[in-house]
């Protein structure tokens, strides 16, 4: 193989496949990246076996040729060097050399017969989503997701589709997140467990604006996403999800609404007198026309009102503030509502077509 490429398209292309290179493996051949040189086309390939992702970059090719090279070492070579083009070449001995400028290097390489490929799906069913309508219900969604590997559904999202509606939800056992979006097209119904792995590298990946679309191909152990010169392909979650609509109740005894920002900012400082190692919840004190946000650790106090509107009883109620910090930061109105029955039920926040539903758990606290 002997193919020349600018640098800055070398280096595009190895940041989209690291992000399926494992930080360690047992298997050595998984620190690899392929490169593949064949019908005109440069692809980078990375696979994890959970998830596998391949790119296209422009180049010249004056040689095929399909090699695997360590990921790690090759993208902080590329990273180095000079601007301009840079040839790769393979050599005979299983090495590769690669040069730009008066800058040479010669490393290790293998054979990529040992390189665990992307496997074939069928791309039967179907679904095209905007590129930044994706990148958003993810990012409003995903920050909910449970690090536990013991509860392994909680580790991804739910993602389903009927008719025209496409909903995700995750869930910590704190709180629970729920993005509805309306679709151009109808489609068949689908219900999978997306690894939130998966979708936190999708969302780094996705460029693209409110024209430029992404495929999605369904299978039963796989999902697809297709989207310019990239293909991410990953394992989805077995096992059935929580039967989340049990836990949600319109009911309620406070209504309030407030301004966001203002209630996010007031949050945010609440936890600069919080240590990591203490768990401190923020006491929200709803009135007839205000909301008092208040906090006391061993650091110091605070006390803060900002205006609200209240239907209802008044309210005295605990949280952790990083989940009502997290809920508003990807809420885009600038007013929010909230609805509350007692201290000790789960708080919602939601819009009044429910297309966002936040719900967060109180905790105790001493005043």
């Amino acid at each position: 193989m002997t193919i020349t490429c600018e640098k800055s398209k070398l280096l595009e292309g190895i940041n989209i496949v690291l992000k399926a290179v494992p930080n360690k493996s047992t298997m050595e051949i998984l620190n690899c990246v392929v490169i593949e040189a064949k019908n005109n086309t440069i692809k980078f390939i990375a696979n994890d076996l959970e998830i596998g992702i391949e790119t296209i970059i422009e180049g010249n090719i004056a040689k095929e040729g399909l090699v695997a090279v360590s990921a790690k070492l090759f993208s902080e070579i590329i990273r180095k060097l000079p601007s301009g083009d840079v040839r790769i070449k393979e050599n005979d001995n299983y090495s590769l050399s690669i040069s730009c400028g008066k800058a040479k290097f010669n490393i290790p390489a293998k054979p990529a017969e040992e390189f665990p490929f992307l496997p074939q799906i069928s791309k039967e069913k179907k679904v095209v989503i905007s590129q930044f309508t994706l990148k958003e219900i993810i990012r409003q969604t995903v920050f909910s997701i449970s690090d536990n590997e013991n509860t392994k559904v909680m580790t991804g999202e739910l993602l389903e589709i009927h008719g025209s509606e496409l909903k995700i939800v995750s869930l910590d056992g704190h709180r629970i997140s729920i993005r509805k979006i309306m679709l151009k097209n109808s489609y068949e119904d689908v219900s999978v467990i997306i690894p939130g792995k998966t979708l936190n590298e999708i969302v780094k990946i996705l460029t693209g604006g409110r024209d430029d679309e992404v495929n999605v191909f369904f299978t039963d152990k796989h999902v697809l996403f297709e989207f310019g010169n990239t293909i991410v392909l990953s394992r989805l979650i077995e096992g059935e999800y929580y039967k989340i609509d049990r836990m949600l109740s319109s009911d309620y005894e406070t209504k309030v609404t407030v301004n966001k920002r203002e209630m996010l900012d007031c949050i945010d400082r609440t936890t600069l007198l919080i240590k990591e190692s203490e768990k401190k919840p923020v006491i929200i004190d709803v009135k007839d026309d205000s909301i008092g946000f208040a906090i006391n650790s061993s650091i110091g106090s605070m006390d803060e009102e900002i205006d609200a509107v209240k239907e209802g009883k008044d309210i005295l109620i605990g949280f952790n503030p990083r989940f009502l910090i997290d809920a508003l930061r990807v809420i885009d109105e600038e007013e929010i509502t909230m609805y509350m029955i007692n201290p000790k039920a789960p708080c919602f926040i939601r819009d009044k077509d429910e297309m966002y539903i936040y719900l967060i758990l109180p905790v105790n606290f001493n005043i």
